[in-house]
């Protein structure tokens, strides 16, 4: 009974990615009309987002943002929109979608770029207002998963909130209203592959906690892969999935065992050098073949910033909320977060 769960899942992945190719073929002119799941990246002239699947490069101005409804029009040529022209745009009304500018424009009043820049987008995985000379650099380094939507922004805002919940209630409602937390958090940070993996990881954990089951980091990872692409099946061959999944499976595997390797390593940078190192062993080659270079700097670069992304994210979220009720609160809260940002910026500047 057990298996036959797990071949009707997998039945119904291979049913859903075979009747969900596209409608469209090279130099087929369409128009796509739907609604911005992340935030563009903004470079000088121009700004980069992927709509159905394609990827699509729009002029600056007008400004798209998370959850804005848009109409494009262009003519598909080897993956992206060629020629693309943004028919209507219309903005997001969403409470969630309006927090979460909100708190980047607090994060933007109370602190110079790219430091405010790099809280948002560790905070809330917010990209757009990167300065595209860190951003190249952050590339360079291998540490652009760190300011972008990523599953370890959600692992930790759980550990967060189930720490913060536990405080006030007990653990059988601590538990449902961190599963709660993790969504709120997920739909605020934009629905992402990476996000949308841990969340469905998260949510698993907590339920088998919630039931008093046993839950294992892989029944769980491989749930959330068959639930993702049952949900959304052109996921199986977006890269932010594959590195995603790829480096939680290498991170399962290897990093137990480098963490005992690298014992000699100072403790506030150990976890994040064999963190770094066993995902490093599964995406490296994935990132190789794909865009053709690997920086071999990329895991020491992590493990020397990585142990800022905790209190950065902690002080973001903290500082934002109270600026949007206090805003010289807020500035200075947010700005116990420098020392720690210009830390980071050095680091990534230096190396890239």
């Amino acid at each position: 009974m057990r298996y036959s769960i797990w071949f009707f899942l997998i039945f119904l992945v291979v049913i859903r990615v075979f009747f969900s190719k596209p409608g469209y073929s090279e130099g087929d002119k369409i128009r796509i009309t739907t609604k911005v799941t992340s935030e563009p990246i903004r470079y000088e002239i121009s700004q980069s987002l992927t709509l159905s699947g394609l990827k699509v490069y729009l002029p600056s101005f007008p400004e798209v943002h998370y959850g804005d409804k848009v109409v494009v029009e262009g003519v598909v040529e080897a993956g992206s929109l060629k020629n693309p022209v943004l028919i209507e745009i219309k903005e997001s009304e969403g409470s969630l979608y309006s927090l979460r500018r909100k708190l980047v424009q607090v994060f933007q009043a109370s602190l110079p770029e790219p430091h405010a820049a790099l809280v948002a987008g560790i905070t809330l995985g917010s990209k757009a207002s990167l300065p595209q000379d860190f951003w190249d650099a952050l590339k360079r380094t291998g540490t652009a998963h760190v300011v972008v939507a990523s599953g370890m922004n959600v692992t930790m805002a759980a550990s967060f909130l189930m720490g913060l919940f536990i405080l006030f209630l007990p653990r059988r409602r601590a538990i449902p209203a961190a599963f709660l937390g993790i969504w709120v958090y997920s739909a605020i940070s934009g629905f992402e592959a990476p996000i949308v993996r841990a969340a469905i990881m998260g949510s698993l954990a907590f339920s088998a906690q919630a039931l008093g089951r046993l839950n294992t980091a892989w029944r769980a990872l491989f749930l959330s892969i068959l639930a993702m692409l049952i949900i959304k099946p052109d996921w199986i061959s977006d890269l932010g999935f594959i590195l995603s999944v790829v480096a939680t499976g290498s991170l399962l595997i290897f990093q137990r065992k480098i963490n005992s390797k690298v014992a000699f390593v100072p403790a506030i940078f150990r976890e994040g050098l064999s963190t770094s190192l066993a995902a490093q062993i599964g995406v490296a080659p994935i990132i190789f073949v794909t865009f053709g270079q690997y920086s071999l700097m990329s895991p020491l670069v992590n493990a020397a910033v990585l142990w800022t992304v905790a209190p950065i994210m902690a002080i973001g979220a903290l500082g934002g909320l109270l600026g949007l009720i206090m805003p010289a609160f807020g500035k200075l809260v947010l700005f116990l977060s420098y020392p720690l940002t210009s830390w980071f910026v050095w680091i990534v500047e230096l190396f890239g």
